[in-house]
């Protein structure tokens, strides 16, 4: 079930679900809008010629109320805002579909696990022929929340748990058992 606006209220009163810093516009009738903020990343182009799996990717990392990405680029970048989802809940992390009508694709896998606690990172690409200039502070994308069946036995504790501040890729610390 998909959260209202009255629930996402009503638990932020309560403690359960923590978004910070708050300002009313950003809460929508069925989700809660987040800001940019003003750190990212970059995949460090000059040092490999080859992204692996298996290998930490080395990036750049920037502080700045811009930043332009240029045409089909790809960049890391944080929300200003921190959260704290409860046990029982998960939530879809959408692009704005006025950022989606400038070329501008927001991802984070799509997805925010119960227990998840921290600052999003958000996967930025630029779609278009032309660059795209972001402000920090703007609203980018939106968290849409949704109670489960009943509370997780194993909330998220996972690499990414209480990330501030944009995290590159640590997909070469999972272990796979059918990993050659």
């Amino acid at each position: 079930m998909i959260l209202s606006d009255v629930t996402l209220r009503a638990m932020m009163a309560r403690g359960e679900l923590l978004v910070e810093p708050f300002e009313q516009y950003l809460l929508q009738p069925a989700s809660i809008d987040l800001r940019l903020g003003s750190h990212f990343l970059k995949v460090d182009e000059n040092a490999t010629d080859t992204i692996r799996m298996d290998q930490p990717v080395r990036y750049v990392e920037m502080t700045m109320e811009e930043i332009v990405i240029p045409p089909h680029s790809f960049l890391l970048a944080s929300t200003m805002e921190y959260v704290r989802l409860p046990i029982d809940v998960t939530a879809f992390v959408e692009g704005r579909s006025s950022i989606g009508r400038i070329g501008l694709f927001v991802q984070n896998a799509g997805w925010v696990d119960p227990g998840f606690e921290g600052e999003l990172t958000l996967e930025l690409f630029n779609a278009n022929r032309q660059p795209i200039r972001l402000q920090s502070g703007r609203r980018v994308c939106q968290l849409v929340f949704a109670r489960m069946d009943q509370a997780t036995s194993i909330p998220y504790r996972g690499k990414y748990q209480g990330q501030r501040r944009p995290v590159g890729s640590r997909i070469y610390e999972d272990s796979d058992p059918r990993r050659p």
